[in-house]
């Protein structure tokens, strides 16, 4: 009678760590589709908008220097020029 209880109780044991695997497996699939949908939400909503990359951000920014560095140089030209200008009169 006791090997019975022992014998009754490891199934009793196993059947409830099966199911509460399956539903453990049942509660984790949901979870696995809202992530997946709220990636592909998030995928659409950056796509629709007009972003630019951190590499074209960083072109644009140098693009810049390089032509403020460019128009310093010009306004000096145009300064010396006026000078002799001046000078000249």
């Amino acid at each position: 009678m006791l090997n019975c209880a022992l014998l009754s109780t490891a199934m009793d044991q196993t059947m409830i760590e099966t199911l509460l695997q399956a539903i453990l497996q049942q509660v984790e699939q949901p979870k696995k589709d809202l992530e997946h949908n709220i990636r592909a939400l998030l995928n659409e909503a950056v796509a629709k908008m007009d972003l630019v990359s951190k590499e074209e951000i960083e072109r644009q920014r140098t693009a810049l220097n390089n032509a403020n560095h460019r128009l310093n140089d010009l306004l000096k030209q145009v300064e010396a020029l006026e000078e002799k200008i001046s000078n000249k009169k």
